[in-house]
């Protein structure tokens, strides 16, 4: 037990104290949320304006409607044409548009074809929306118009809309929309551990095995010591890590809310913060967040280290083994697409409570509401099977790491190294 726990402190001091760990600890954050915030501004400054011709056979769309839209919404302009449309057909663009539409004899009591945009390119569907809303909101007003329908009657039938939410009889302070969201954030994120720090624990082994180390390491302590205290240091940094960025998370929270009406756009968002989280069992999702955060790690990076022990240096033949496990993690954020559309579902259920799947599956159904919509009984199922395949997976990784971190010059496939996990010692 000593050895194991010299192994751990040896992969975990000298993560923790590279220049890499502190950076991306630091940046990670800025960057997540920098990445959401440049993504939004890039995509609204990136929308391409058009200029189109609008060529109507109906005799619908008059100008001043355009004119109307073209005004509230100028990011595209439509115009009429009439007198140049024999121009604008031949070539748009010489005639100064980026494209034309033509719209055929339309009966507002009746659907339309399909109704393109034709020019000397292709657009994109985030481009040609603005004009397609634009038009549809002329066309709505037509239809309206020749219904003898108001103002005032539109204005009612925009505003009696039937808007239907889930409920919780036993908790009506639950909101399944920020269950949901809750749910996808916790889930990606142990998708992202399991993928980043599994195949770190795969790497730190084929390093150590290439470098000869694990000779030395393996000629004083045994190799499945050697292996825990691996998977156990490397998943106490993730850990580390995730326990900084709460911190943070934390004192900008506490920090924001104390600074009171001196800061009044920290003050609205740390009012929305107390209203996602209303209804929520903070302390309940911590728990298992961190006990499925580990349990998911140890289960797959056993596997991992299993492979880094058996293969070389040929990453390539790292990658090849390790697809089948990194199809499982991938398998299971399939899976938990579905958990959080229907969180009470078999498949859901089933798919939470099977080790491999459940890490993840189940930390998307858990703000739904335990035991609302996740009984204690699937709670508990769940955490035991994880321990029991996490011990499983440990046994089975093993068997592989003893023979194979000993062994040179040779491609092992999985079914050789499932003869050294049944073979008798």
């Amino acid at each position: 037990m000593y050895k194991t726990f010299i192994i751990i402190q040896r992969e975990y001091l000298t993560r923790v104290r590279k220049k890499t760990f502190i950076i991306s600890t630091l940046l990670f954050p800025i960057l997540y949320v920098g990445l959401i915030f440049g993504m939004g501004f890039l995509a609204e400054n990136s929308k391409q304006n058009l200029n189109i011709a609008l060529i109507d056979q109906s005799g619908y769309f008059k100008q001043v409607d355009l004119d109307r839209e073209n005004t509230l919404d100028p990011s595209s302009k439509i115009s009429l044409v009439t007198e140049r449309a024999t121009d604008v057909l031949k070539d748009p663009e010489a005639a100064g548009y980026d494209g034309f539409i033509r719209l055929p004899k339309l009966d507002w009591r009746q659907g339309s074809d399909q109704i393109f945009i034709e020019a000397k390119k292709s657009y994109g569907s985030g481009t040609t929306a603005t004009v397609e809303a634009k038009l549809n909101r002329i066309w709505n007003r037509i239809k309206n118009d020749s219904l003898s329908i108001d103002e005032n009657k539109q204005v009612i039938l925009q505003a009696s809309q039937l808007s239907i939410r889930s409920k919780n009889m036993d908790d009506a302070s639950s909101n399944a929309n920020i269950a949901e969201v809750i749910g996808y954030v916790a889930g990606l994120l142990i998708y992202l551990i399991l993928l980043i720090y599994g195949s770190q624990v795969m790497m730190g082994v084929m390093e150590e095995k290439t470098n000869r180390i694990a000779e030395v390491l393996v000629s004083s302590v045994r190799p499945f010591q050697m292996m825990m205290g691996k998977i156990i240091g490397i998943g106490l940094v993730a850990l580390t890590q995730f326990l900084l960025w709460i911190g943070f998370v934390l004192i900008v929270y506490n920090v924001s809310k104390a600074s009171g009406e001196s800061m009044s756009a920290a003050t609205v968002m740390v009012g929305k913060m107390q209203q996602v989280f209303t209804g929520i069992n903070v302390p309940l999702i911590l728990f298992c967040f961190g006990f499925y955060f580990l349990g998911g790690f140890f289960f797959y990076s056993s596997l991992y280290a299993a492979i880094g022990s058996a293969v070389n240096e040929d990453l390539r033949e790292a990658q090849s083994l390790s697809f089948p496990i990194t199809m499982l993690v991938i398998i299971s954020i399939a899976l938990m697409s579905t958990a959080t559309a229907n969180p009470t579902g078999p498949i859901a259920v089933w798919a939470s409570i099977i080790p491999f799947s459940s890490p993840i599956v189940m930390m998307a159904r858990i703000p739904y509401g335990v035991p609302g919509t996740v009984p204690w009984w699937q709670l508990g199922l769940s955490m035991v099977m994880l321990v029991i395949g996490f011990l499983g997976t440990v046994w089975f990784a093993g068997k592989i790491y003893r023979t194979g971190i000993l062994m040179y010059g040779k491609k092992p496939t999985w079914g050789e190294m499932l003869k050294w996990v049944f073979r008798k010692s």
